[in-house]
C-alpha cells in the first residue's frame, strides 16, 4: 500500500516501523484459468492469528486487481478497501479464507506480477509484484506451502511450469490442459512464479554426491535450443560447486531456468523455477561475445546460490535484502574465481569485480541516493536494487571471510543455515553466525562495531603516510579514517576495516614484515585490522625506505589516499605480487595524468601521458609473463565517470577531451607495439570461451581499437582495411564485435559499411541488435553528433520502447554510459533525457526509475551544466501522476544539491 500526506506526497517506509504481521499463512492453493485479457485466480489459503500481535483486522495487498468474491470458512465475508488494501474485520483465530479475481496480463506492462510476453506467460514478484496476481500479505517474513494448479489451452500453452515438484497433470474438455505443481518447502510469496507457453527445453540429469538424481531443464523458445548448453553447463557447476564448496545440496527433484525477453531484472530466483532475462541464458559462439559467457556463468550461480542463499534462508523484511544479495552475489564471486585454473584469472575476475565497485557504488555513495547497506526507509523498495545492497553487501561479507578465514567462513555459514532454515530474519543474524562460529577470531571481537558497515552509509576514506627512521631502522605508516556525511548521516564512528599489507624494496622485490614489539618475521601479505579513527602500525628490520602495497586484493571498500610518488608506483606496476596493486598502481598513473591534464587543459598544450607512463605500459604490453587478460586491464585508461568522481566540480567537455587526448597519445606512441600485441594474439584456434583464450582476444580487440585510433589521426588505410577484413572473416561474435567497436568508436568511415553489414546479418537475433543499438549510442561524441544519432535510432523498426533491454541498449548507453555526449552544453542531452523519464514511467515504472538515476551527482556539474541538469530533474518532478519509484530518485536528486 503506498501511504500518502495531507499533500499527497508519497510517505517512507521506516525500519524501525517494523511489525511482526498479525495473521500467518499456512498454506495456499492457487488455481489459475489462464488468458491474456482475462486470467481468473482463485486463491485459498489457510491462516490464523499470530498470538503475539494485538488482535486487529485482516489487511491484504493488492494493485489494479478485479475483486469477484471473498469467502471465509466457505462463506460469503464482509470486507471493505482502504486504497489497494483488503480489509476484513471480526475473523476467527484459525480460518480458511477465499478470494477470486481477475487480471489484465497482455496489458501489464510494468513487467510486474503476470505478465505476456510473446504468447507467453510469465510472472515477476519481487519485491511486490504478487499483490497483483492476488489478495495477499505480500512480506517476505509471510512463509507458507504452495500447491499450484493452472489451466490453459494446450495448443496455445503446452508447457505448464510452477515452482516445486510437478505431481498431476492432466487433459480438460474443450482443448484445455492442466498441470498441478507442489513446492515442499515453505517460502515468501515473492519466490512464486508461474510460466505458460510454447517452449522447448535442454534437459539434464545429475546425480548429486548424496547418490539422489535431479533433472536440471532450460526453458526457450523453439529457435534457441542450440544457444542453452553453456547456461545448462553453468548450473551443473553451479550445483556441484555449492555441494562441495558449503555442503549445500540441489533439494528439490528438478530445477528449472525459464528465459524471456521481457524482463525488467537480470533473473529471479524463484524457488526451483528460476526466470531468467534471455541475457543471460543464450550463447552460442557466432551470437555471444566472451562477456556474454562470462556473465552468464556468473547470473546462473548467482540465482542458483539463492536456493540456499535467499530461498531456504529468507529476510524478515526488505530493508534486510543485502543478507540475501550481498552474500549471493559474494558466492558468485567465489564461484567464477574457483572455476579459474590460475591465479592470474582469479585476479582479473577480482579487479574486474572491483572496477564496478568502485565507478558505479562510490558514486552513489556519494550521491543523492546514497544508503547503508541495511536501508533505514525506502518510498519504493525496488529502487533499493543497488550495487549498495548487491555489490557493497557483497564486500561486506567478504571482509568477515578475511576476518575469520576461509575455513572459518565455511563454519559460519554452517551454523547460519543450521540455525536458521525455513526462517525470515536478518543481517544482524547472519554476522552473529559467522562470528559465533570462530569465538577467537577478529570478527568475534569486534562485531558490534563491524556491524556498522550494514547500519552507515558512504565510502570510508584512509588517509595513510609513511615515515622512514635510518637511525632505527623502522618504517611507520600512519592511518586517519572517516566517512563523510551522507543524507540522514551527518557523522559516522570508525569502521572494522581489514587493511591487507605487503613492503617492496625500491628495486622491487617483497621485504619480509617484523612489527614493533613482535618476533615473528612474515612474509608475503599481512593483514591489519584498523578499529580507530587514527592509528600508526610501525615495522622495523628495514634497511632502507620501503614501497609500501597497501590495500592488496581490496581488503576492504574504500578509498586510500596515500601520496605516491610516481616512482613508487612504477615500481609496483612492474614488481608488486599482489595483482590488484599491480592494476591499481598503473591506475593511479593514469588518473594523476588525467588530472593534471584537466587542470592545465586552458593553458598547456603539451601531451597528457608522460614518457615515463608510456614506457611502463609498453613494458606491461611486452611482457611474456604477464597474461593477456590482466594486460588489457592494465592498459585500460580510468573511464570518465571515475576521473569525474575525483573532481570537485566536474565539466565532462573537458574530462571527455583529456581522456580522448591520452587515449590518442597511447595509439600513436605505441603503434609498434599494438601491431605486435595483434599479431601475437589475434588467433585463438577454435572458440573457447575460457579465461586464457578470452584474455587474449580481449587484448587483440584493444590494439584493433588502438591501431584504428592511430589510424584516423595518420590517413593511414591499412590497419582500418585489416579491421574490417577481420570483421568480415571472424569466426565468432567476440572477434566480429570488437573489430566493429574498433571502427566505431575510432570514428572510421568504414563504420557505416560494417554497421549496415552487421545489422543485416543478425536482424532476426534480439541479443546482438541490442549490442549494436548500445555501441552507437554509447560511441564517443565527436562535435555533438551521437544525440541525433539517437534519436534516429529510437525511429528504427526495431526499437520498442516497452521491452527493457532494447530501451536500455539505447537510452541507458547514451544518458547513463556516455557521459561525454550527454553532458551537452546546450542542454540537449538532458531534455532528452527528462523526455524519456516521462515517457517510460507511464509504461514501465521500474525502468523509468533507473534512468532517472543518470542525474545523480548533477550538483558536482560546473556551470551551464549544473543549473541545466536541475531544470530537467525538476521538469520530472513536476510531472503530475508520476510513479512513486521515479517521484523517490528525483526528489532526493534535488534535495541533495
Amino acid at each position: 500500500m503506498l501511504l500518502r500526506d495531507a499533500q499527497g506526497q508519497p510517505i517512507a517506509i521506516r525500519r524501525e516501523d517494523y511489525a511482526a504481521p498479525a495473521y500467518w499463512i499456512d498454506t495456499v492453493d492457487l488455481t489459475f484459468d489462464l488468458d491474456p485479457a482475462k486470467t481468473r485466480v482463485l486463491n485459498r489459503m489457510q491462516m490464523r492469528r499470530n498470538p503475539e500481535v494485538p488482535v486487529q483486522p485482516l489487511r491484504l495487498d493488492g494493485d489494479e486487481l478485479n475483486l469477484a468474491r471473498v469467502l471465509v470458512n466457505g462463506q460469503g465475508a464482509s470486507f471493505r478497501m482502504e486504497g489497494e488494501q483488503l480489509v476484513i474485520d471480526g475473523l476467527p483465530d484459525a480460518f480458511e479464507l477465499e478470494i477470486f479475481t481477475t487480471c489484465c496480463p497482455i496489458k501489464n506492462t510494468k513487467l510486474m506480477g503476470l505478465f505476456v510476453s510473446e504468447d507467453t506467460f510469465f510472472t515477476q514478484c519481487e519485491a511486490e509484484g504478487f499483490r497483483r496476481i492476488t489478495y495477499f500479505l505480500d512480506r517476505p517474513d509471510v512463509m507458507a506451502m504452495y500447491t499450484v494448479t493452472l489451466r490453459a489451452a494446450k495448443a496455445s500453452y503446452p508447457v505448464l511450469l510452477s515452482n516445486g515438484n510437478l505431481v498431476e497433470q492432466g487433459e480438460l474438455p474443450e482443448g484445455r490442459h492442466f498441470a498441478k505443481w507442489v513446492d515442499p518447502f515453505k517460502k515468501p510469496s515473492y519466490l512464486f512464479a508461474l510460466v505458460a507457453g510454447k517452449l522447448v527445453a535442454r534437459e539434464q540429469r545429475i546425480k548429486a554426491r548424496n547418490g539422489k538424481e535431479h533433472l536440471l531443464q532450460v526453458y526457450v523458445r523453439a529457435g534457441d535450443l542450440d544457444k542453452t548448453e553453456h547456461a545448462m553447463n553453468s548450473l551443473i557447476n553451479s550445483v556441484l560447486w555449492d555441494e562441495t564448496r558449503f555442503g549445500l545440496p540441489l533439494d528439490l527433484d528438478r530445477f528449472m531456468i525459464v528465459a524471456t525477453s521481457d524482463f525488467n531484472m537480470g533473473a529471479m530466483e524463484n524457488k526451483g523455477l528460476n526466470i531468467f532475462n534471455t541475457k543471460y541464458v543464450l550463447a552460442n559462439q557466432a551470437t555471444a561475445t566472451d562477456a556474454d559467457y562470462s556473465n552468464i556463468e556468473s547470473v546462473v550461480g548467482h540465482e542458483y546460490f539463492h536456493n540456499w542463499s535467499g530461498d531456504r534462508v529468507t529476510c524478515r523484511d526488505w530493508f534486510q535484502l543485502s543478507l540475501k544479495e550481498g552474500l549471493t552475489v559474494f558466492r558468485d564471486q567465489e564461484f567464477s574465481q574457483d572455476l579459474c585454473a590460475d591465479a592470474s584469472a582469479r585476479a582479473v575476475k577480482r579487479i574486474e569485480d572491483v572496477r564496478v565497485l568502485r565507478t558505479a557504488q562510490f558514486p552513489e555513495d556519494a550521491g543523492p541516493m546514497a544508503h547503508p547497506v541495511r536501508p533505514d526507509s525506502y518510498i519504493e523498495i525496488s529502487n533499493f536494487y543497488t550495487v549498495t545492497i548487491y555489490e557493497k553487501g557483497a564486500e561486506v561479507v567478504r571482509m568477515m571471510q578475511t576476518l575469520v578465514g576461509r575455513k572459518g567462513f565455511e563454519k559460519g555459514i554452517t551454523l547460519y543455515f543450521e540455525r536458521h532454515d525455513g526462517q525470515a530474519v536478518t543481517c544482524d543474524d547472519f554476522a552473529q553466525a559467522i562470528a559465533d562460529a570462530n569465538p577467537e577470531s577478529e570478527l568475534a571481537r569486534l562485531l558490534p562495531q563491524f556491524k556498522r558497515w550494514y547500519s552507515q552509509a558512504g565510502t570510508p576514506r584512509l588517509a595513510a603516510h609513511g615515515v622512514y627512521d635510518a637511525q632505527s631502522r623502522s618504517y611507520t605508516l600512519s592511518v586517519v579514517q572517516s566517512c563523510p556525511p551522507t543524507p540522514g548521516q551527518p557523522t559516522k564512528e570508525p569502521f572494522v576495516i581489514p587493511l591487507n599489507i605487503g613492503l617492496l624494496d625500491a628495486s622491487g622485490r617483497e621485504l619480509p614484515m617484523q612489527l614493533e614489539g613482535e618476533s615473528d618475521v612474515t612474509r608475503g601479505t599481512r593483514t591489519l585490522v584498523l578499529s580507530r579513527a587514527g592509528e600508526q602500525i610501525t615495522f622495523v628490520g628495514l634497511d632502507a625506505e620501503p614501497v609500501p602495497s597497501i590495500l592488496r586484493g581490496f581488503s576492504a571498500p574504500v578509498i586510500l589516499d596515500f601520496e605516491y610518488t610516481d616512482a613508487q608506483l612504477l615500481t609496483l606496476l612492474a614488481n608488486d605480487p599482489d595483482p590488484f596493486n599491480r592494476w591499481e598502481a598503473g591506475q593511479r598513473l593514469g588518473l594523476r595524468a588525467a588530472l593534471q591534464g584537466i587542470a592545465a587543459l586552458a593553458t598547456d598544450t603539451t601531451p597528457v601521458l608522460n614518457d615515463a607512463y608510456i614506457d611502463a605500459m609498453r613494458s606491461v604490453l611486452r611482457n611474456p609473463q604477464l597474461d593477456a587478460a590482466f594486460k588489457e586491464l592494465v592498459l585500460t585508461l580510468p573511464s570518465e565517470t571515475y576521473i569525474a568522481e575525483q573532481l570537485d566540480v566536474v565539466d565532462p567537455q573537458r574530462v571527455h577531451l583529456v581522456r580522448e587526448a591520452m587515449r590518442a597519445q597511447l595509439a600513436t606512441a605505441l603503434f609498434a607495439d599494438w601491431q605486435w600485441a595483434y599479431e601475437e594474439n589475434h588467433d585463438t584456434g577454435a572458440y573457447s570461451p575460457d579465461p586464457t583464450s578470452s584474455g587474449r582476444r580481449a587484448l587483440a580487440g584493444m590494439a584493433l581499437n588502438f591501431l584504428c585510433l592511430a589510424a584516423r589521426a595518420s590517413g593511414d588505410v591499412v590497419w582500418p582495411g585489416k579491421t574490417l577484413q577481420r570483421f568480415k572473416d571472424a569466426g565468432n561474435m567476440t572477434d566480429r564485435f570488437n573489430a566493429l567497436n574498433a571502427l566505431v568508436s575510432s570514428g572510421h568511415t568504414l563504420a557505416a559499411q560494417a554497421l549496415a553489414r552487421f545489422h543485416a546479418i543478425f536482424k532476426d537475433e534480439a541479443l546482438v541488435i541490442d549490442k549494436w543499438f548500445s555501441l552507437q549510442a554509447g560511441a564517443s561524441d565527436r562535435g555533438g553528433d551521437i544525440l541525433p544519432l539517437v534519436k534516429q535510432l529510437m525511429k528504427h523498426p526495431d526499437f520498442s520502447l516497452k521491452n527493457p533491454n532494447r530501451a536500455r541498449s539505447v537510452i541507458f548507453s547514451y544518458c547513463s554510459a556516455n557521459p561525454g555526449a550527454f553532458h551537452r552544453p546546450d542542454a540537449a542531452g538532458y531534455v532528452f533525457w527528462s523526455e524519456r523519464v516521462i515517457e517510460l514511467d507511464a509504461i514501465n515504472p521500474q525502468v523509468a526509475a533507473r534512468l532517472a538515476r543518470a542525474l545523480d551527482r548533477w550538483s558536482k556539474l560546473a556551470e551551464p551544466y549544473r543549473s541545466a541538469a536541475r531544470e530537467a530533474i525538476a521538469r520530472v518532478a513536476a510531472k503530475p501522476d508520476l510513479s512513486k519509484d521515479t517521484h523517490e530518485v528525483v526528489t532526493r536528486a534535488l534535495a541533495g544539491n
